[in-house]
């Protein structure tokens, strides 16, 4: 694999991440159906480069706010420079999670893209810029972005409302992510031993297959992220550490 495919595949590291495909699992008895937010850190693979990703979750006063940030790590960081952040805001609503507004900075891959999204659901579109270009994208009914649909699966889930069908806004596109269950194994991580369930999920038409292994007890949080094309595996994450945050005050959005 040739470095500036390396590099274009931490994009998809990073949206791997945000498909957590919890959604075909039964929900934990007792749930309450509030996310807990939290700060999770992953030691990240891609061929022979190494990274970190790193997710926040914070609490706000109508919703939350999510911050999600990969790069290069040790000497990898000499042939894949920069990084990406990319960082959502979304609040509660009757029928789940809504998205507010999504931005994304990435000087990591080779697409270098950089987004200003804001999320209009009175007129079901979505405006801002990519890049510098103006753009408006007609939603078709509620979608998430990159980040947001995570928190929606894990929403679902707890809410015992999942469906194997979500609807993902990729800035220039709308996806169909249709997700399964493939059973549950002992697994092994940085952060410790679990019994995982596994989840996959792949894009409509899509060559790329995602495998999730996601724990019970940490809110099924995903444990080993894995991605394959044509039976070859690209991408394989593991969990370093979870940690549950409590703040004091609630994060003002905007």
């Amino acid at each position: 694999m040739s470095i500036v495919a390396i590099t274009g595949t931490w994009r998809h590291m990073l949206c791997a991440w945000c498909i957590v495909a919890v959604s075909l699992l039964a929900a934990p008895a007792g749930a309450s159906g509030i996310l807990t937010p939290h700060t999770a850190v992953y030691k990240v693979k891609i061929s022979v480069v190494s990274g970190r990703l790193r997710t926040e979750l914070q609490a706000t006063e109508s919703g939350y706010i999510a911050r999600h940030n990969i790069k290069a790590t040790g000497l990898s960081r000499l042939v894949a420079r920069g990084e990406i952040s990319e960082v959502s805001t979304f609040a509660n609503g009757d029928d789940g999670l809504i998205p507010i507004a999504y931005q994304s900075h990435d000087t990591l891959s080779r697409d270098k893209v950089r987004a200003d999204i804001t999320f209009d659901w009175d007129k079901n579109e979505a405006s801002g810029k990519v890049n510098d270009e103006d753009i408006v994208s007609v939603m078709e009914g509620l979608s998430h972005d990159r980040v947001s649909i995570q928190y929606e699966l894990m929403h679902d889930l707890l809410n015992e409302a999942p469906s194997d069908t979500y609807r993902l806004f990729e800035v220039d596109k709308l996806k169909t992510i249709m997700v399964r269950s493939i059973g549950e194994k002992k697994v092994r991580v940085p952060a410790g031993k679990f019994t995982a369930v596994g989840i996959q999920h792949q894009a409509e038409n899509s060559s790329r297959v995602t495998t999730l292994w996601c724990v019970e007890e940490l809110d099924f949080l995903p444990v080993i992220i894995e991605q394959h094309r044509k039976g070859k595996r690209l991408v394989h994450a593991t969990l370093k550490n979870y940690t549950p945050v409590r703040p004091k005050e609630l994060t003002k959005s905007d």
